[in-house]
């Protein structure tokens, strides 16, 4: 099983963030390889501001991931908007905690090189979060009610 070394930060004014254990868990069981990963919490302005500079979007995102290395191990920064989350979990009638660990399971297959730039890659990526998300117990993360 691959090992996780996850440090969190939290950096945020938003209520009902999960806590420690919960992020690391998460993240913990979309794991392929041993990764070290830092997660921070934040807030619109940071979130707005890392999007733009990294992506030339001006607004905050609910999750950008930034890999570092791929040696000796995976090691990379995920950062979720709090806002953003919190704002997507009310509109599409999601568990707040559901969407959280969506987006770190989200970033984690992002950090082990997975993306959804095309339609197969999208489906790809959207079959191995599912069947992660499920696992954990919670519902179908791509329903929208």
């Amino acid at each position: 099983m691959p090992t996780l070394q996850a440090f969190v930060q939290y950096a945020s004014e938003c209520a009902d963030i999960p806590d420690t254990r919960r992020l690391r868990h998460w993240a913990k069981v979309a794991l392929r390889v041993d990764t070290q990963v830092t997660i921070r919490i934040v807030d619109e302005p940071e979130g707005r501001e890392l999007n733009h500079t990294y992506r030339g979007k001006d607004y905050a995102t609910n999750v950008l991931t930034f890999v570092l290395t791929e040696e000796p191990c995976l090691m990379g920064d995920i950062v979720i908007c709090a806002p953003v989350v919190e704002k997507e979990a009310r509109e599409q009638h999601k568990d707040l905690h559901a969407h959280y660990a969506h987006l770190v399971v989200h970033g984690i297959l992002h950090l082990h090189g997975y993306d959804h730039e095309t339609e197969p890659q999208a489906e790809l990526m959207e079959g191995i979060e599912t069947a992660i998300i499920t696992k954990l117990g919670y519902p179908t993360p791509y329903l929208i009610t």
